[in-house]
């Protein structure tokens, strides 16, 4: 069975088409600068890649474009459309309403229009790419909606409620909801199989740790806890988000500075987190080179991040009443072990060991990184949202 993935942003279309049967990407690529120029990035597995430069006036255009390199007969990779079985579509926000990926209908579109306010930027490009591939694909074609919130639905009450007026709730729906939750539930799982344990038994941490970063505490198979909120801006500080802070902060520099609540959205989101802090770079890399050049701001930016992961990890281990593994993904996590070692170095006294050995240079792969004698198992896990939408898909449209 052949299953697309599509991502879809504001101005680009990120795709992968696999071979369920095998997890094989048979093509994968990115639609970019739609509405602009357009570019399109077309990589057929196997074969060269090929860049082609077209106008693409909206999504329609885009996804009829990659429709035509799939079957291109010099680097298609199938021979007619008709072969991909169903579509599955990464969206931000399903609210409150989806705690598995559906098969999407007119009821899933309203949700996904519903939940425009929670996820602004992401929400309409989602809904637009779904549309997009049901106008050019053969009628019938299953689109499935793969909800970066789902897997944190079932949080209980008391993680994801904040302490505001309860009207607040009833009215606007503003609560915790989490992201990444596609990677979340793919690494937890993975990571039960990687181990030989089931899933249903472990008492995992997961450490999405990239330019967008968050945690989620899993027991008995489900996530009980996550770090990002109504917004993915809570949590840790990452690239340019601050993570927590002290909500008085906001009106407190609007006030010293008369900025708007759209300024003030772009200061938090854009323009704060490690690249605020160190005035360097939202990059990790560039920050570990500056400090160890001797910028102390940089340096900075990389103990608050440590910190404040160490600290979210202790938490949820209390919450669960102890872990079992603790698992480190995405770009940060999978790849950058000095900030693997320094969020486990304080958490020494829940009886987690770091051997130096396995974990110092270990980049992009599967591998148990603590010491024999550890009382709790620490893994590096790469995360991969596209397979999993894939999987999800597949066993939908089954």
């Amino acid at each position: 069975m052949k299953i697309l993935v599509i991502n879809c942003g504001s101005s680009s279309c990120k795709f992968q088409l696999f071979n369920i049967d095998n997890g094989d990407v048979l093509a994968k690529g990115n639609a970019e600068r739609i509405g602009i120029d357009g570019k399109l990035t077309y990589k057929p597995a196997g074969k060269d890649e090929v860049v082609i430069e077209a106008d693409m006036p909206d999504h329609k255009v885009a996804v009829t474009m990659i429709l035509d390199q799939l079957v291109d007969k010099d680097h298609g990779v199938i021979s007619d459309v008709s072969e991909i079985a169903a579509v599955g579509h990464r969206v931000l926000h399903g609210g409150k309403y989806y705690s598995e990926s559906v098969i999407v209908n007119d009821d899933v579109k309203k949700v996904i229009r519903d939940c425009f306010d929670l996820g602004p930027l992401h929400n309409p490009a989602n809904l637009i790419g779904i549309e997009a591939c049901e106008a050019v694909l053969p009628a019938g074609t299953p689109q499935v909606a793969v909800f970066d919130t789902a897997f944190h639905q079932t949080m209980p009450p008391k993680a994801y409620m904040y302490a505001l007026p309860y009207e607040y709730y009833e009215k606007y729906d503003i609560r915790r909801y989490g992201f990444h939750g596609t990677s979340h539930r793919y690494v937890s799982r993975r990571v039960a199989d990687f181990l030989g344990e089931k899933y249903e038994d472990l008492r995992i941490i997961t450490c999405h740790l990239g330019n967008g970063s968050s945690f989620a505490a899993v027991k008995d198979g489900k996530c009980q806890d996550t770090s990002m909120g109504l917004t993915p801006l809570a949590g840790i500080c990452m690239g340019t988000r601050t993570g927590d802070i002290d909500p008085a902060i906001v009106p407190f520099i609007q006030k010293r500075t008369g900025m708007s609540a759209d300024e003030l959205d772009t200061l938090m989101n854009k323009q704060s987190g490690v690249q605020g802090i160190s005035g360097v770079s939202s990059d990790f890399r560039d920050l570990a080179k500056a400090a160890s050049e001797g910028n102390e701001r940089a340096q900075l930016a990389l103990d608050m991040f440590v910190y404040q992961g160490t600290k979210i990890v202790g938490s949820y281990a209390a919450a669960m009443g102890g872990v079992d593994v603790i698992v480190f993904t995405a770009g940060i996590g999978e790849n950058t072990y000095d900030v693997r070692a320094g969020i486990c170095k304080n958490l020494e006294f829940m009886g987690v060991k770091i051997d130096p050995a396995k974990n110092d240079g270990l980049r992009g792969k599967e591998a148990i990184i603590s010491t024999d004698d550890s009382k709790v198992k620490v893994v590096v896990i790469p995360t991969n949202e596209e397979l999993a939408i894939a999987q999800e898909t597949e066993a939908l449209v089954r």
